[in-house]
């Protein structure tokens, strides 16, 4: 394998996204041959370099592999837990280091995709490429057509960003218990951003579920259940 960036072979080696492995770098947790590196774009050669983070030996694997998990509630998407909470790496038993593409907060369910394909995720959490993702969200109060036009038209969420336009739909309104079921579809990554959009237009989230990436559902997966992405679904995520 040819020299690259210290960051991108951390990336491949599924160490985390990109960005991720830039930090790790940056807060002295990688080494080359026994040194610490903490210069970003460092050149490394998979065949004769040893890289080290957080003192274990890092190497790429070359099969790759691509998982579809349906996420519970109560799992964090961290590869590693500082805090002792579950992580959804541990409901996927494989003997790969994967990592998960993105986050769901620990309160949201549904589609999360795991891989230790770096170049896939640097691709799937990179603004720029603009990745759709599906949204069934239930909220308290009934939701307007005004509203799902301001949800669509995009609304202003930590102070002064404006999302997106997004793809914005009433599933179900119940009027005797004043409820509301919605279907939004974003292709950004803000932190917490389908419940900041529903809190400014004054909605309570009460479930949040992500149904879809891209064209990759997970209506055939029970909670907690995963699969491997068929070779078509890969193909259309690169």
């Amino acid at each position: 394998m040819e020299e690259m960036r210290l960051q991108k072979y951390l990336a491949l080696a599924g160490v985390a996204s990109r960005r991720k492995c830039e930090e790790l770098i940056l807060e002295g947790k990688v080494e080359v041959n026994g040194k610490v590196v903490t210069v970003l774009g460092t050149k490394v050669n998979s065949n004769t370099d040893e890289i080290k983070c957080n003192g274990k030996i890092v190497k790429i694997d070359e099969e790759k592999v691509y998982i579809l998990l349906n996420k519970p509630i109560g799992y964090v998407t961290t590869a590693k837990e500082q805090f002792g909470r579950d992580k959804v790496v541990d409901l996927v038993k494989i003997n790969k280091r994967i990592v998960p593409v993105g986050r769901l907060d620990m309160y949201t369910s549904g589609a999360l995709i795991l891989t230790n394909d770096g170049d896939l995720v640097n691709k799937l959490t990179h603004p720029k490429n603009e990745v759709d993702k599906t949204y069934n969200v239930t909220v308290k109060g009934i939701v307007s057509k005004e509203d799902v036009e301001k949800l669509s038209n995009g609304v202003t969420i930590d102070d002064n960003y404006t999302t997106k336009p997004a793809k914005v739909k009433i599933l179900k309104t119940d009027e005797i218990k004043k409820v509301s079921r919605i279907q939004i579809t974003i292709h950004e990554g803000k932190n917490r951003q389908v419940r900041k959009m529903c809190e400014a237009i004054n909605k309570k989230v009460l479930a949040l579920h992500r149904c879809k990436i891209g064209n990759i559902d997970v209506k055939d997966l029970k909670i907690g259940e995963w699969r491997y992405l068929s070779t078509k679904e890969i193909e259309n995520l690169k």
